[in-house]
């Protein structure tokens, strides 16, 4: 018995269409934005981004929260690390 056409996919409690992607939703920590889903003739294909590796002593996530990336040397701190340098200035006085 052959089916009208392409089967759709369920994961979770969702069900999605043929050669529809999605960012899974894995509970208790929420959407994966790494990880991207896809169906295939009923069947749920997924794969995490791919990154090259960084080739620097402190990688920063600032521009694609998936994949580390050096800083250009002339590139200011990220937010977080001016925040943390402030407390700590504050907390040496």
């Amino acid at each position: 018995m052959q089916a009208d056409g392409p089967r759709a996919c369920r994961f979770g409690r969702r069900w999605y269409l043929n050669n529809e992607s999605w960012h899974p939703y894995v509970p208790p920590f929420g959407e994966m934005k790494c990880i991207l889903c896809w169906c295939v003739s009923g069947e749920t294909h997924c794969q995490r981004q791919e990154c090259p590796p960084a080739a620097c002593a402190s990688p920063t996530r600032r521009d694609n929260p998936c994949c580390a990336k050096c800083r250009p040397p002339d590139a200011p701190p990220d937010g977080r690390e001016k925040v943390h340098d402030a407390r700590a200035e504050v907390w040496s006085h």
